[in-house]
């Protein structure tokens, strides 16, 4: 059932879609399931991963097109929407995330036998599930990035201050939280950032990041999502993680997104053996924001053709 809040433009176009849990080792990961179309033949489930500070609903006007070819999981990755936090004492590292897609996609996507399945990420869950795939070839038949093109890299003679950086932030701790008046203030403080977002937009996400408590709203996001990661990448380790993806790709690259003027996107794209390019409208979230049947087209097309 829709039990979840979501702007009234929107909610009033949405097929049914339900609450979704999955219990993994550490955490408890929650997200938004929405069933197939009967009429569809195909058995390879869609695994949807959002971007930092998002959470599923990101998904809401992309998942029901794609639910025409295939059952279709968006997933609230530890420490967003839904799901559990990360215990005392750990951060949110990359590839704790790449472990979390990989045990849920073995110990419960694929439990039934199926063998593989189709990835599409946005942003930071772009760069989760093209790690996974280099990993784990065999378990993915195709790969989409939304406005996402490999791992945020660091020059190798910043990993000690980045250490530094982090450290010292795990010391001090986060400070208080914010709270809010309600629901439609918080989304308001959440249009603006690096990723801006419409009034529609950003009143779509923000619910599910949110808990009530006496006075006001809260964020239900982990705090600790924006301290800074102990370690990064260098560029030459990314660029090896993308020439490990052998699964076709696609890579749906925003006119005017955060990649749109990035430096070294066609190294990192030839790096890519098997990809596809699809330049669409839209900023960040060209998925969720604006005319987003670009976006739906080009990964309905992508997914679907043999």
């Amino acid at each position: 059932m829709n039990d979840t809040a979501v702007s009234a433009e929107i909610s009033e176009s949405l097929t049914e879609f339900r609450e979704a849990e999955w219990q993994l080792r550490n955490v408890h990961v929650a997200g938004l399931h929405w069933h197939a179309d009967r009429k569809t033949t195909n058995d390879v489930p869609v695994l949807m991963l959002h971007g930092w500070l998002d959470n599923s609903l990101t998904f809401i006007k992309l998942a029901p097109a794609l639910a025409a070819l295939a059952e279709v999981y968006a997933v609230d990755m530890a420490g967003h929407g839904k799901s559990g936090h990360r215990p005392v004492g750990q951060s949110y590292l990359l590839m704790d995330y790449v472990a979390d897609v990989a045990e849920l996609v073995e110990n419960h996507l694929l439990a039934s036998g199926k063998e593989r399945v189709d990835l599409v990420g946005h942003s930071l869950g772009g760069i989760v599930c093209a790690l996974y795939a280099a990993a784990f070839p065999e378990r993915v038949r195709k790969l989409v990035m939304i406005d996402s093109l490999g791992a945020i890299s660091r020059p190798v003679d910043q990993t000690i201050p980045q250490l530094r950086r982090a450290i010292q932030k795990r010391l001090a701790g986060s400070g208080r939280q914010t709270i809010y008046p309600d629901i439609e203030t918080a989304a308001k403080a959440r249009e603006g950032g690096l990723s801006p977002l419409s009034p529609e937009a950003a009143l779509t996400l923000t619910p599910r990041n949110m808990r009530q408590e006496q006075g006001g709203y809260v964020w239900r996001t982990d705090s600790r999502l924006r301290h800074p990661t102990p370690l990064m990448m260098s560029e030459d380790q990314v660029m090896a993680s993308l020439r490990a993806i052998t699964t076709p790709t696609l890579f749906v690259r925003a006119d005017s997104g955060l990649l749109a003027n990035h430096g070294g996107l066609d190294e990192r794209g030839q790096a890519i053996a098997n990809l596809k390019i699809a330049h669409v409208p839209g900023g960040h979230h060209c998925h969720l924001d604006g005319d987003t049947r670009p976006v739906s087209e080009a990964i309905k097309h992508f997914l679907s053709d043999e």
